[in-house]
């Protein structure tokens, strides 16, 4: 059987950070949350998938700023809907300000099997900066309770390409968090997204994005600290020890099923993708989802390359020609020949994936496959 994934969208933040842009909203009252769990549970009763689940996924928004009770509610529905496997990875993002060790108790109780904390640096200047509601010091409690409750899956988030931050911060960003020994780190470039507070003090001038050589300085040097350290780097933006990978992002790269539930929910099922309505205000009216479209075998396929060499080992060429009945090499010969010559992408055996200058220029190689 296939793997497929759960994803429960959040959308609400004690405060909305400046870089970001995702569907979240951090001016709701408790009625309003209250409302959107009852729909979200409404949804998921209302679905007539019948698959085995591997993964679950709680993200945001920020999951953890519900109460541990409105989880376990939203949990217990998708247990009752699908068969959830034993074995199941049931990951939530949490936020450090907005959990305590009762609520991480909680989530262990009921089955939360991955924690992921959303720290973004160890420097208190640059949280700040970014509009953090948290300082380094919060993150290290709950990091240390949620060890104390349980959790043995432990993913943190880290940020480079900071304004004003420099390779010095990243080192001390990098060394500190090595020394909590975290199973997963995921550590995102960041990109400055159009109408996001900070974008606007960026073109006011008012703050300056780092040259993008010291951004790529940044990222080889955490590639380099984190595999010397024991971290694998096996997708573009994460790295992970053995046997500790994100199995849900991973499912998603794979082109594995998912179905979505919540406010801008995205679902892939049955070679076709859907998405919920992106205001809340229409969810909680109308939580049914939107058929944006069904893939055609060039776009499946294109869409295969594209999302597996996120991967760093790429895209294997005997599961390409298992799962599409036609070679890779043959079909993509135009667009794997054109990024081959200019040194993007390289062929091993069975492998076709970045070379180290297609990492730093990966998005020109996505284009390929658009």
């Amino acid at each position: 059987m296939s793997n497929f994934g759960v994803y429960v969208h959040i959308p609400f933040c004690q405060r909305k950070c400046k870089y970001c842009d995702f569907i979240s909203f951090d001016k709701c009252d408790e009625t309003i949350k209250e409302k959107y769990v009852e729909v979200l549970l409404q949804e998921i009763e209302q679905c007539e998938i019948e698959k085995q689940v591997t993964t679950v996924y709680f993200g945001g928004g920020t999951p953890s700023v519900l109460p541990a009770e409105e989880i376990e509610k939203i949990l217990t529905k998708i247990k009752e809907k699908f068969e959830v496997s034993k074995n199941a990875e049931i990951t939530i993002e949490v936020n450090p300000r907005t959990v305590d060790s009762q609520k991480l108790q909680k989530y262990r109780k009921i089955g939360i099997n991955r924690l992921s904390i959303g720290l973004q640096s160890t420097q208190n200047r640059l949280l700040e900066m970014l509009g953090r509601i948290h300082g380094y010091e919060e993150f290290l409690e709950i990091y240390q309770n949620a060890r104390k409750s349980g959790f043995d899956n432990i993913n943190v988030d880290l940020m480079l390409g900071l304004p004003t931050q420099t390779l010095e911060d990243l080192n001390q960003s990098l060394a500190q968090i090595i020394s909590l020994s975290p199973e997963h780190i995921s550590l995102y470039s960041l990109i400055l997204e159009e109408g996001t507070e900070l974008e606007k003090l960026i073109s006011q001038k008012k703050l300056e994005m780092i040259p993008e050589d010291l951004e790529r300085q940044m990222y080889w040097q955490t590639k380099k600290i984190l595999e010397q350290n024991g971290y694998c780097h096996y997708e573009i933006s994460n790295f992970a020890k053995p046997n500790f990978q994100s199995k849900h992002n991973l499912d998603c790269w794979n082109q594995e099923e998912y179905i979505g539930f919540g406010v801008a929910a995205h679902s892939y099922v049955d070679k076709k993708r859907f998405s919920n309505v992106d205001t809340l205000e229409e969810y909680l009216k109308n939580p049914s989802k939107i058929l944006q479209e069904q893939q055609t075998f060039e776009g499946q396929a294109k869409e295969y390359m594209m999302l597996g060499l996120r991967k760093i080992q790429g895209v294997s060429i005997s599961k390409f020609e298992q799962k599409f009945q036609i070679h890779p090499l043959f079909y993509f010969r135009f667009e794997i020949s054109k990024l081959e010559e200019e040194e993007l992408l390289e062929v091993d055996l069975d492998e076709i994936r970045l070379t180290k200058k297609g990492l730093d220029l990966a998005n020109l190689v996505f284009e390929e496959f658009v």
